[in-house]
């Protein structure tokens, strides 16, 4: 079959417009109709070349939509069930998935390279085969996906929401609820008011922080955040050390999740002076692959038994998780409907990605058109 998508031909160019010949679902796998996919900044990484793939890739990997029809042996869902995407398949049987890691699920190990398992490419065009975002590709009408990717969810969510629990909030959620452990009465950071760390900043707020300091020179992202539950919004990380150290009498802070769009030596560095003994640092946001971007004095990070860890997918488990949040969505204790910012279609997700960059939007949600 036929359709459309957003893809990458070559890294720093802009994104392109292209219809493409899609292969059906074979053993595990399903086609999907994508109704709508998040714009994140890990996209961008691609087509910068910060994250290093096979190119040409059709773009996205947060996604939701309806199940289409399924491939011999498919268990999980089946034709007309509601699903939302996850970005990092999980497979159940793997050493990560056994023991409660699904985040580092063995099959997360090609996501980049955009093959179903046997390096099979479904998506093929007039530049040859296609890689597909995550095993995903989301900025497509349609795809074939496997079924490890996928996740049911209740018919009456409205996708144009649910779509976001695919990448962006569970990653910002987790990321201060699971990996920085953030406790009742904790003073916490959070560095980066995109579409991950308003998330943090939601998470963190449910899980109980006293002092929730958000940090982001863009004063949009700063009211938003304010909005969504952090006691404090400063433009820089010198006045949220400042603020941290008035706070808490000199102490620091218990936690500290850096979100940002690029981590930077500086930004890591701040942090852990900020964080207290005992203190966590979390980096949750990424850079280019070869760059080293971490230089801590071990001395004090073993005097004061200061933590600093990565987190993938805010160490969340997709299977049981994403339901989970959309929960909390449904019970009103997290807000998605708030943190949309724009919508966009195929033909103008290059707008939607330059409004990104200009730190326009907190998330932008990409609405598919079908014929």
């Amino acid at each position: 079959m036929k359709t459309k998508a957003a893809v990458v031909l070559e890294y720093g160019k802009r994104i392109e417009i292209e219809e493409l010949d899609l292969d059906g679902p074979k053993e595990g796998e399903v086609l999907i109709r994508y109704t709508h996919a998040g714009l994140c900044h890990s996209d961008v990484h691609v087509v910068h070349g910060d994250l290093p793939g096979r190119l040409p890739m059709v773009l996205g990997h947060e996604g939701a939509g309806i199940i289409e029809e399924v491939g011999p042996g498919v268990t999980r869902v089946k034709a007309g069930d509601h699903v939302v995407c996850s970005f990092i398949p999980n497979c159940g049987i793997c050493r990560w998935c056994a023991t409660g890691q699904q985040a580092i699920c063995d099959m997360g190990a090609t996501i980049l390279e955009g093959y179903l398992p046997g390096e099979r490419f479904v998506f093929t065009g007039t530049s040859g085969d296609y890689g597909a975002m995550c095993m995903l590709g989301t900025f497509s009408q349609y795809a074939t996906i496997h079924q490890n990717s996928v996740v049911k969810v209740d018919d009456d969510l409205p996708l144009d929401k649910a779509v976001l629990v695919g990448c962006g909030v569970p990653t910002g959620w987790g990321s201060a609820v699971n990996a920085a452990k953030v406790a009742p009465g904790e003073t916490v950071i959070v560095m980066g008011v995109g579409g991950i760390g308003i998330n943090a900043v939601q998470g963190a707020r449910y899980a109980g922080a006293k002092n929730l300091i958000a940090v982001d020179p863009l004063e949009n992202k700063r009211e938003k955040a304010m909005e969504l539950g952090a006691t404090h919004a400063v433009g820089s990380a010198e006045e949220a050390h400042d603020l941290v150290m008035d706070l808490t009498r000199g102490v620091g802070a218990d936690k500290a999740i850096i979100t940002t769009d690029l981590v930077t030596e500086p930004q890591v560095t701040s942090c852990f002076n900020a964080v207290s003994k005992g203190g966590t640092v979390v980096i949750t946001g990424l850079n280019k692959l070869d760059l080293n971007n971490i230089q801590l004095p071990a001395a004090v990070m073993t005097l004061f038994k200061k933590t600093v860890k990565g987190s993938l997918f805010g160490d969340c488990n997709p299977t049981a998780d994403i339901p989970k949040i959309l929960g909390l969505y449904q019970s009103g204790d997290l807000k998605l409907d708030e943190i949309i910012t724009n919508t966009y279609t195929l033909d103008t997700i290059n707008d939607g990605y330059d409004d990104l960059l200009a730190g326009k939007n907190v998330r932008g949600v990409l609405v598919h058109e079908h014929a």
